[in-house]
């Protein structure tokens, strides 16, 4: 297969243009034939359309994991609640607005707010903690990832202040959806509830796992496809990690090879989307988030959870507890993405076409707080 790697913009258009059978020959080609320099070429070309955009910044988010009760079963995920070797926990507001504080005082202007689908969690209870927020930090975007919830539920989200929301569908094709999640759920529902958060104003994220069970070069081309026709803001890609305590124990030895590929193959695809280096990267490979902004990616998101939680959200085993992913260790993080020449941004990191003024701090500023 002849890939031109010296064109990114035409490489682009090919791409947002290449019908199902192009798009699984060309995953196909890097994932089996491709050279390490080919590979390398590609990421470069990926770090060409992210900087034409983004000019080199790499956008932080403080991470709040503030609830791990689900009411769903999905085959895949360590919080399902069949699982009873779960040690469940709730924050409560006071605890979420101290995770906050915590984080706005090293710099972080925006908050991902991420849990299970906990029912706990009302439109009321949820509409409050969002407005607090809003109202002591109105210079902060909040981000919700809490799952599948009505359209009127979106809204009322929205209209509390809530600014973004994070909802992957994990796989675009319906076959390969029932093999990973119980039959109440349905890819159909997935679909509709991002479109219905994109209709309600939300910047939108979307995304899938890599080398989950049962996929293919079929399906991936399906996943690229959706991404296509549903143009999120924002596209999580990570490598599929078994949990113990699910059907998919010990299925397979992850690595970041394939989730590389696929990054650097998205941002050239969608060269404006906010594009995460994941934790899940990072815990298959020790460099696994630098090598994912080198290879497109220009998100990271540290963990302002409450230390005594953080190993209780384990959606999968052996979740990375460096170091580098917490808050804590904020400017070794921004000094080892400055050492690839990227710029670490605290702002509020919006999308391209939709930023606004916010408040950058620097890595010297970052450093000063981390000594205080």
């Amino acid at each position: 297969m002849k890939i031109d790697l010296t064109d990114v913009k035409k490489l682009s258009q090919w791409l947002q243009s290449a019908e199902k059978e192009e798009l699984s020959d060309i995953i196909r080609y890097f994932y089996e034939e491709a050279s390490d320099n080919e590979c390398l070429e590609l990421h470069k070309l990926a770090c060409e359309a992210r900087d034409m955009h983004y000019h080199g910044r790499v956008y932080f988010r403080g991470l709040i994991e503030f609830t791990n009760y689900c009411r769903n079963d999905c085959y895949y995920c360590g919080l399902q609640r069949s699982n009873k070797c779960v040690t469940r926990y709730r924050l409560s507001e006071e605890e979420i607005l101290g995770c906050c504080e915590k984080g706005y005082a090293a710099g972080f202007r925006t908050f991902v707010l991420q849990g299970g689908e906990d029912m706990y969690f009302t439109d009321l209870r949820l509409c409050r903690i969002i407005s607090k927020i809003k109202e002591k930090y109105p210079d902060c975007a909040v981000t919700l990832s809490i799952g599948e919830r009505s359209k009127q539920s979106y809204k009322n989200l929205f209209d509390a202040g809530a600014d973004r929301y994070l909802l992957r569908h994990e796989t675009a094709n319906e076959e390969h959806y029932r093999k990973l999640h119980p039959a109440e759920l349905s890819l159909e529902n997935r679909k509709r509830c991002l479109y219905n958060l994109k209709e309600v104003g939300f910047q939108v994220g979307s995304g899938f796992m890599v080398d989950s069970p049962y996929q293919t070069y079929e399906t991936l081309a399906e996943d690229f496809i959706f991404l296509r026709e549903l143009k999120p803001h924002m596209i999580g890609i990570g490598p599929f990690i078994p949990h113990r305590h699910t059907r998919f124990a010990g299925y397979y030895n992850p690595t970041s090879r394939h989730t590389l590929i696929l990054l650097s193959l998205v941002r050239i695809m969608l060269p404006k989307t906010l594009l995460p280096a994941t934790t899940a990267l990072g815990s298959v490979d020790k460099q696994g988030q630098i090598k994912g902004f080198a290879a497109g990616a220009n998100v990271i998101m540290p963990n302002l959870s409450p230390f005594e939680h953080r190993a209780d959200y384990a959606l999968y085993d052996n979740k990375l507890y460096t170091g580098l992913e917490a808050a804590e260790h904020l400017a070794l993080l921004m000094r080892n993405i400055e050492s690839i020449g990227l710029i670490p941004d605290l702002s509020r990191g919006d999308y391209v076409d939709m930023q606004k003024a916010g408040v950058s701090v620097s890595s010297d500023e970052a450093c000063r707080k981390e000594k205080n």
